[in-house]
């Protein structure tokens, strides 16, 4: 179900919690060219207050919005609409990240499954997962298994079963993710395409600062093109945006596949749909699906 070269579009190995807080500090100073995301634990709902009228007053916030962005990104990274099946999830895909899992694919490697197993347990001590906190610490940044063999993917299953842990997904997906590239989007005046053209950026590549991370494929794009809220014309940012994210996943073996920009979010974009209005047609590593 889960084919390795479908979920093989993974982040920067860079531990996720440093990626957040370079994220912070990008946006203290906040010109519009600065190049991240978001305050780390806050939610991003307000738009810019210089953003040009031609942004829709909600984005990849609103919650229609929100569900179409989750399914986007489930049929790419799990070849499946039902991202909620998804809580469950995890294999390790050889991608020399860890174990993946979950429904924006943390990984063991990264730092996010840590930060995610460590906010369970501040909510639910004594959980099923708590136990391999210790061993998480020690593999962080690496592909091992090492203290998390042979029962923590029985174990992830378990605890998916139950809200708490559903709930804490969502709650890092948004304050790591999802937060961050609506807020940035936002400031620099693009609709919820656009939004969601970071989103999926940032689940892929991260933001911890490489040269494919998603500050550094927005600082590609602005090179080549200004976003509305520095005057430009939007689509001509976007493509901007989308050539240089198709070049940081060319950059990798694991991203080599370009079609989730290439027949996705570049097909929506050719259409001048910038709000993502359905009914939405697309296909992803061959697969064909629809949003009605």
């Amino acid at each position: 179900m889960h084919a390795p070269h479908k979920r093989a579009a993974r982040r920067s190995t860079r531990p996720v919690r440093i990626a957040v807080i370079a994220v912070g500090l990008a946006l203290t100073a906040i010109p519009v060219a600065a190049y991240a995301g978001s305050p780390t634990h806050q939610a991003a709902q307000q738009p810019a207050a210089a953003a040009p009228k031609a942004v829709a007053a909600t984005g990849l916030d609103d919650p229609a919005k929100k569900e179409i962005a989750m399914k986007l990104v489930s049929s790419a990274e799990n070849s499946s609409l039902d991202w909620k099946s998804q809580y469950k999830y995890i294999e390790d895909i050889d991608d020399d990240r860890g174990y993946t899992a979950g429904i924006i694919g943390f990984c063991s490697g990264t730092g996010d499954m840590l930060d995610l197993v460590e906010l369970y347990t501040e909510r639910k001590p004594g959980n099923v997962l708590a136990k391999y906190l210790p061993a998480l610490r020690k593999v962080n940044g690496t592909p091992s298994h090492s203290g998390l063999d042979p029962n923590f993917t029985k174990d992830w299953v378990k605890a998916a079963s139950d809200s708490a842990f559903q709930q804490a997904q969502n709650d890092e997906r948004d304050r790591v993710y999802f937060n961050p590239a609506v807020k940035q989007g936002k400031a620099d005046g693009i609709g919820t395409l656009g939004q969601f053209a970071y989103y999926d950026a940032i689940v892929m590549h991260g933001d911890g600062g490489d040269s494919t991370g998603f500050s550094a494929i927005r600082k590609r794009a602005l090179t080549k093109a200004k976003p509305p809220s520095q005057g430009g014309n939007e689509v001509t940012y976007l493509n901007a945006f989308l050539d240089a994210r198709v070049w940081a996943m060319k950059q990798e073996e694991a991203h080599e596949d370009t079609s989730r920009v290439d027949t996705a979010q570049r097909v929506f974009l050719k259409k001048g749909n910038l709000n993502l209005d359905p009914p939405l047609d697309w296909k992803v590593y061959g697969d064909s699906f629809h949003i009605g």
